[in-house]
Order: C-alpha cells, then sequence, then structure tokens
C-alpha cells in the first residue's frame, strides 16, 4: 500500500536502554534517524550517572542528532516542593542539552484519581510548569497513561487543562499508542498532539486490562494495538510531527542487533500506512 503520508520516525532511548549515549546516537544515525528522545531514568546511563547536558549536546551533534525530548518528569500532576526542584532541574537540563521539550507523565499509582482531585491537581501543576518551562524555552509534552490505576487517563481531560490555563504556547501531549488503546478513549486530538510514541503488543494471551510495558515490543505484522490505523487517524488529522520508537520489553532490549529489527519494523509501517 502506498500512501502520501509523510512518517518520520524517532528513537527514545528505551529502544536500547542498555547503550552509552554515543553509541545510542549513533544507532540513529545509522538508521537515517535524525531525531532522539533522552531519559533521566536509565540506571548506569545518561542522565542519571551525572553526564552533564554539554555532553550530551556534543555527541548528540556530532551525529546529527536533534533531541526531541527529555522523558520524564515523573508525578508532574502531584506538585509539590520536591516536584518544583526537579521540574526545575529537568528543565535546565532540557534548555542547556537542546531538547525541545519535557515530557510529563503522571501519578500512576491509584491516587489522585478521584473526579475534582485529578483536574485540580492537573491545572496546578500545568500552571508551574508554564512558568517553568516557559522562562527556559523549553515545551511540555503531557502524556496520559492508559493504565486504569493512572491519575491522567484521558486526553481530553488534559487537553481541556492546557486550554483552561492558557498554555497551548507552552503545552502538547503525547500520543501513545499502547496507551490510546488500553485507555479506550476514542478522540485522538491531532493539533494538540507534540510527539508520538509507537510500540506493538503481540502477545495473543494477554488482555488489554492486563497489558503492561514488558509486553511493548516494535511494531509488526502481530500488532494488537492498531498502531497503523492510529498512525493513519493522527496524520489525516494533520499531525506531522514525530513517531518515536519506545518499546519496553526485554526481549527488545536484548537484541544483539537492534538497528535491523527498528528498520524492519520502520519498513513494515512504511508498507502499511
Amino acid at each position: 500500500m502506498t500512501s502520501n503520508i509523510r512518517l518520520e520516525f524517532a528513537l527514545n532511548h528505551m529502544v536500547a536502554p542498555g547503550l552509552k549515549p554515543a553509541d545510542f546516537f549513533a544507532l540513529c544515525r545509522e538508521l537515517g534517524i535524525k531525531h532522539a528522545e533522552i531519559r533521566n531514568d536509565l540506571a548506569g546511563n545518561a542522565i542519571v550517572d551525572g553526564t552533564p547536558a554539554s555532553v550530551v549536546r556534543a555527541l548528540a551533534a556530532e551525529n546529527g542528532i536533534s533531541i526531541a525530548s527529555i522523558n520524564a518528569l515523573q508525578r508532574f500532576n502531584e506538585w509539590n516542593a520536591a516536584r518544583e526542584a526537579e521540574a526545575i532541574e529537568l528543565a535546565d537540563y532540557a534548555r542547556d542539552v537542546g531538547a525541545r521539550a519535557l515530557v510529563l507523565v503522571p501519578v500512576n499509582d491509584g491516587t489522585g484519581k478521584a473526579d475534582g482531585e485529578r483536574q485540580r491537581n492537573l491545572r496546578t501543576a500545568l500552571s508551574a510548569l508554564k512558568v517553568i518551562l516557559g522562562d527556559r524555552g523549553v515545551g511540555g509534552l503531557v502524556e496520559p497513561l492508559g493504565f486504569e490505576i493512572c491519575s491522567l487517563r484521558s486526553k481530553r481531560e488534559a487537553a481541556e487543562a492546557i486550554e483552561d490555563v492558557d498554555a497551548s504556547a507552552t503545552f502538547r501531549m503525547v500520543h501513545d499508542t499502547f496507551h490510546h488503546h488500553l485507555a479506550g478513549e476514542p478522540d485522538i486530538f491531532p493539533g494538540m498532539t507534540g510527539l508520538v510514541h509507537i510500540s506493538g503488543v503481540d502477545d495473543p494471551m494477554v488482555t488489554v486490562p492486563d497489558m503492561r510495558d514488558p509486553h511493548r515490543i516494535l511494531v509488526d505484522a502481530s500488532d494488537r494495538l492498531d498502531n497503523v490505523g492510529q498512525i493513519r487517524a493522527l496524520s489525516a488529522g494533520g499531525y506531522n510531527g514525530l513517531f518515536s520508537f519506545e518499546p519496553f520489553s526485554p526481549a527488545v532490549h536484548k537484541l544483539a542487533k537492534p538497528g535491523a529489527a527498528i528498520a524492519q519494523s520502520i519498513e513494515f509501517i512504511r508498507s502499511r500506512v
């Protein structure tokens, strides 16, 4: 199948979390991918090991890679002094490393879910982050999660909150194909989407409510999440940003040659979209 849809891919460091930044950026370059997401949750690796932003920025530049985001400020919608300090530190790092945005991940432990409470918490956090990120020229990418225990499952609630705090110049949403499928929310908000995370699930036995990060592989013909349909719908709605591979499966992380597997997934998606 051929189409006029323009697809530009990115790699999230979660695709090969064992690689040091230099090797990760080299992998991007070898695949002809010009955009990458770096993470602050990879033990023994940058950013956690204290690697200065200037070093990571230089390594990306040497490979011709643009840093799309830092992933992520966790529990962003549980706003307190500790979260504010963490947000400032990450926003400073994002600015210094040349990242366009900081991914914002909500509380995902069953707390903060109550109707009324979750909406207030979201607006409080976005109002504060609007200033912190805006002062540093960094965007915010709000990522609703589809898990039933999550305090922010709905993209509609996220979009409404961004509008309510008059922050559409600062914030966009992450459309994660895995979490979109789990949430069961029909609307996709392509005009409010700043980044798309893609991963597939091919395990025929796991039920949708029981799908978890370790099930997330590279997208292939056995995908149960309809990544192809989601990508088509987003593109038809006007989204023309990045599609970033974010598989969490240990099977992907153990691949001796992740580049070959990623290239195969890219070819599959292009052939179907």
